[in-house]
This record gives C-alpha cells, structure tokens and sequence, in this order.
C-alpha cells in the first residue's frame, strides 16, 4: 500500500461528516497530535492529520518528520464561502497533499462553494503551499504581503481591525504586527476560537518589533475581553507539558507536548510582562510561552 493512501484511508475510516449539536465540538485541550518520531525514517503519522473540531472546522497539523515546524492549520466552512487559514510550510504535495485533505474534507461533506485562502502572516512555514491552490477552481488565494493584505482587508493606520462573512458565519480579523508585520489573528463568531498565528501560542514568541508587538497584544487583549474568548488558538506547539521547558529548535520528535489552546490568564500574563519589561525587549521564560526578542 502506497503511503498516501495508508495516511488517506483513515481520514475516513474515522468519518469526516459527524451530526454535531452545538456544544458537541471537539476538546482541544484532550486531544492527541501527531508529533513525530525518534527515528524520522521509521516514522508513520500522516502527512497531514486531520482533527473535526465540529461539523463546520477542522484543524490540521503537518507531519513533524517532513518539517519540523509542524504547522497547524485551519479549514471554517459558512454557507456561502469556505475559509483556509494558512498552506503550511511545505510546497511538495507528494510531502503534504494540503490540497487533497481539504478537497476530500469537503467532499465528504457535500461542500462545494468558493474557498479563500488567508494566512496568519508572511513566513515560509505558513504560505508554503499556495502554489496547491492557485489554480484551483472557485478558490481565491489572498497574497501575504502587507500590500495584499491592506487592500483585501481595507486597513489603515486608524483602521486595523475587518471582517469576513462566510454566510452566517462572521470572522473578524485584526492587524497583530510584531511577530511579522503582516500577522494576522482571525476570531470565529461561530466556535469563539480566536486564531493568533505566531503571536500567541505555547512556545516561542519571536517580536521582531517590539513597541508594535506590545500594542498588538493589547488589542488582542481588548478585543478577546468584548468577546470573552476562553481558547486561543495558534499556529505551533514548542513547549513541553513542563512548565518553562520548550523543545529545542529543529526538534522532530516531541512526546510530551504543552496543549494546543492558550487561556485568558496566560494572555494577561503575557500583556504584564511586556508592560514590566517596558522599552527593554528581554528573553523572559514563563510556564507556557517563551518572549523572545529577535
């Protein structure tokens, strides 16, 4: 048996069309990820796993063993469009059909309508897959640079916050500069999920512009209160369920990873930090993240 169709086959043999309830998602804080091997030759997660969070979003998350990044990324289905957040950090879709999980999502699901593609911000590990996409029907591939996104989503220096409609389903997206000056957070109406990219997530937070990131994070902050979000959801897993331990970089192998989904209070924790360390960027360890000044 090839190994595409060893890692296809389950997809759904599990089921990728579940009657979901409200209420009935998926707890990400329970949930086992893939997350590579000690020996990446003898290694036999799929390419892309695939986790059905409710009847309408999946969260996928690339191989550890094809790029250590191991990026999740994120599929939200409305009733007029569809919604990719990211293509992950590998191009090669023999390494990582992206393409072909979402279209059989999809298609499990008698879903055909227009897909956007969107991305938390402009790295490598988070666009890599575009090309997938680009000739695809009925699909639109929103570009990553600053221009593209100004454009797309109408922002400005006193504007840094749009919206998308996917039909009955509303994504707000905000304007996160620091990490990168594209990031991107993108808060779903329908599951409260608030997608931060890079910003915010259990491992290392690179700021590449500090005073900018600082403001991003308060209005993340802010935004998140108004809405009162409990799970934030981003795009990495670097830190190991000790608290103050992260994988070194480059790991393929991580066992005993830190959940996916950050909380308000680690959120809070991360806005005081910034406040104390004021106009003095520092590395500065805390139990789930790692500030990290570039």
């Amino acid at each position: 048996m090839s190994r595409l169709l060893f890692i296809t086959i389950p997809f759904f043999l599990t089921g990728l069309h579940f009657p979901f309830q409200k209420g009935m998602e998926a707890d990400l804080r329970h949930q086992d990820w893939i997350h590579g091997s000690p020996d990446c030759k003898t290694n036999r997660d799929p390419l892309i796993q695939v986790v059905c969070y409710n009847a309408t979003t999946w969260i996928l998350r690339q191989n550890k063993c094809i790029h250590y990044e191991a990026p999740f990324i994120f599929l939200l289905v409305g009733k007029d469009r569809s919604l990719l957040v990211d293509t992950g950090a590998t191009a090669d879709e023999k390494k990582s059909p992206l393409r072909q999980v979402v279209d059989s999502i999809l298609l499990a699901n008698g879903i055909n309508k227009k897909l956007v593609v969107v991305h938390t911000h402009s790295h490598g590990d988070h666009v890599a897959a575009d090309g997938q996409f680009k000739k695809r029907d009925n699909t639109e591939v929103v570009g990553s640079s600053w221009d593209e996104i100004r454009k797309q989503f109408g922002f400005s220096e006193s504007n840094l916050m749009s919206s998308m409609e996917l039909g009955n389903r509303l994504i707000t997206v905000l304007s996160v500069p620091g990490h990168d000056l594209t990031s991107l957070a993108f808060y779903d109406s329908e599951t409260n999920l608030f997608f931060t990219g890079d910003t915010f997530y259990p491992g290392r937070l690179y700021v590449r512009e500090w005073t900018t990131f600082k403001k991003s994070i308060k209005r993340m902050l802010h935004f998140a209160k108004e809405k009162n979000v409990t799970q934030f959801i981003g795009n990495h897993i670097e830190m190991t369920n000790k608290n103050g331990v992260d994988y070194p970089v480059g790991s393929t192998f991580q066992p005993h990873e830190h959940v996916l989904p950050m909380t308000m209070a680690q959120l809070k924790e991360l806005d005081r930090a910034l406040d104390r360390l004021g106009d003095s960027p520092k590395r500065e360890v805390h139990d789930h993240f790692i500030i990290y000044p570039k």
